[in-house]
C-alpha cells in the first residue's frame, strides 16, 4: 500500500518511566522512510510514576502526564488515545520503553495477572478486528498479547517474560535482536530491540524489519 496511515501509540518519554525515545524515533523514521503519514496517540492520564534517569531512581512527590510527555517525542503533534479510530488508520504500531508495561498496562507491577489499559484493549482490539497490522518493539509485544489475549510474537530471549506471554494467551519465539517475527495469522510483526543488551545499530535494524513487515500486511 502507498502512503498508509499509522498511529503511533507512545506512552510518555523517557525509557524507565515511558517510551523508549530511541525506539520511537527508530519507528517513526522508518515510517516515514517508508512513506508512511504518522499520527502519534497516548493515553491524557498520569504516569505510574516519575523516575529520575541520571540515577535510576523513582522522584517522591512528582507527577508527569503521558500525553504531555509523549509530546517531547512527537513535537506536539499527538493525540488522545480515546480519539483514535481504527477506521482512520491502516496500521498500528508501538515502541517499547518500560512506559509500556507501566502507563499502557500495569504488566510490571502486576505481571501476567494484570491488564492493559482500557482504550488500548479497545484500540489494538479494534485494529485486529478490521484485519488491520500491529507492530510492536521492545516490551510492547507483551503487552499487546495482555490487551489481546492472543499472539505469537517475541521479545528477545528473555525467560520470564516469555513465560508471561503464555500465561496471558499467547506464545513466544526467541529472536536476536537484528531479526523480527511476523505473526501472519494475528497480523502482528514484532522485534527485540532493547529488551536486548545491544547498540542502537542492531536495535534499529531490528525495529525496522518491524516496521517493514507491518506496512506489508496493510490492506
Amino acid at each position: 500500500m502507498s502512503n498508509p496511515h499509522v498511529c503511533v501509540i507512545l506512552s510518555g518519554c523517557g525509557y524507565l518511566d515511558g517510551a523508549e525515545i530511541q525506539e520511537a524515533v527508530i519507528s517513526l523514521l522508518a515510517l516515514s522512510r517508508a512513506g508512511a503519514t504518522v499520527q502519534c496517540a497516548a493515553p491524557d492520564k498520569n504516569q505510574m510514576h516519575v523516575v529520575n534517569h541520571l540515577t535510576g531512581e523513582p522522584v517522591s512527590g512528582e507527577n508527569r502526564n503521558v500525553l504531555v510527555e509523549a509530546a517531547r517525542i512527537a513535537r506536539g503533534a499527538v493525540i488522545p488515545l480515546t480519539d483514535v479510530n481504527a477506521d482512520d488508520y491502516d496500521a498500528v504500531f508501538l515502541p517499547g520503553g518500560f512506559g509500556a508495561a507501566k502507563n499502557l498496562s500495569n504488566l510490571a507491577v502486576a505481571g501476567p495477572d494484570g491488564a492493559a489499559d482500557p482504550e488500548l484493549v479497545r484500540v489494538l482490539g479494534d485494529f485486529q478486528s478490521a484485519g488491520k497490522p500491529i507492530g510492536a518493539v521492545c516490551i510492547a509485544p507483551a503487552v499487546t498479547v495482555m490487551a489481546l489475549g492472543k499472539g505469537h510474537v517475541t521479545i528477545g530471549s528473555d525467560p520470564g517474560t516469555a513465560e508471561a506471554i503464555g500465561a496471558m494467551g499467547g506464545s513466544h519465539t526467541d529472536c536476536a535482536v537484528t531479526e523480527h517475527h511476523v505473526d501472519s495469522d494475528h497480523k502482528i510483526a514484532t522485534a527485540p530491540a532493547y529488551m536486548c543488551d545491544a547498540s542502537i545499530a542492531d536495535v534499529a535494524a531490528g525495529i525496522e524489519k518491524a516496521v517493514a513487515s507491518t506496512l506489508a500486511m496493510c490492506q
